[in-house]
């Protein structure tokens, strides 16, 4: 029994390894009214009641009717120019990783939009853990680039992550929450 307790343990061990690894955060933007004009939401306010890191994932859901997401440089979001943007989704439920600290400015790039709110500015702190990383588009699976358009922007775009988040519950990862489990079945059957 004394060796099933070690291997059991060893794999608590690795799973807690994993779930510090993907403690990222997924983040619904704008939360349940999701990326609208409608109910007029205010995502300045939405973002400033979250504090986002590398690795965190947001989550744009709208009517791809109706709605699209750019990411566009910090002159662009102010002025609500989408002549060159970095990136463009129009998926209707878009996942981007976010893979570099700073600023990450977001729009509807549909007219009038963007004039009437819907952008979002998300501030990705530098963590202790983790070395801030140079701007750079990372690599994305096949068939999930955003399309670009314009040339020599200096800001990078988040990379996208298709259009499958990982599920969190109540901001924990589901790994974490897996891990836990796996933690308690070891205690439980290391002390029967």
């Amino acid at each position: 029994m004394a060796g099933a307790a070690r291997r059991a343990l060893a794999v608590a061990a690795a799973v807690m390894m994993l779930a510090g690894v993907a403690s990222a955060v997924v983040y619904e933007v704008g939360d349940k009214a999701g990326w609208t004009i409608m109910g007029n939401p205010n995502y300045a306010a939405w973002a400033a009641s979250k504090k986002f890191h590398l690795g965190d994932t947001v989550v744009f859901t709208y009517l791809k009717q109706f709605h699209n997401v750019m990411a566009v440089s910090k002159s662009g979001y102010k002025n609500c120019d989408t002549s060159k943007p970095i990136a463009t989704w129009s998926t209707g439920n878009d996942s981007v990783v976010l893979n570099t600290t700073g600023h990450h400015y977001f729009l509807c790039g549909i007219p009038g939009h963007c004039s009437a709110g819907q952008k979002v500015d998300i501030n990705v702190l530098a963590s202790s853990a983790a070395p801030s990383e140079s701007p750079s588009m990372a690599p994305s699976p096949a068939g999930t680039e955003p399309s670009s358009a314009g040339s020599g922007s200096a800001a990078a775009a988040p990379s996208p992550k298709g259009n499958a988040a990982p599920r969190t519950i109540d901001g924990c990862s589901l790994v974490a929450t897996i891990a836990a489990s796996v933690i308690s079945m070891v205690a439980t059957a290391v002390l029967a």
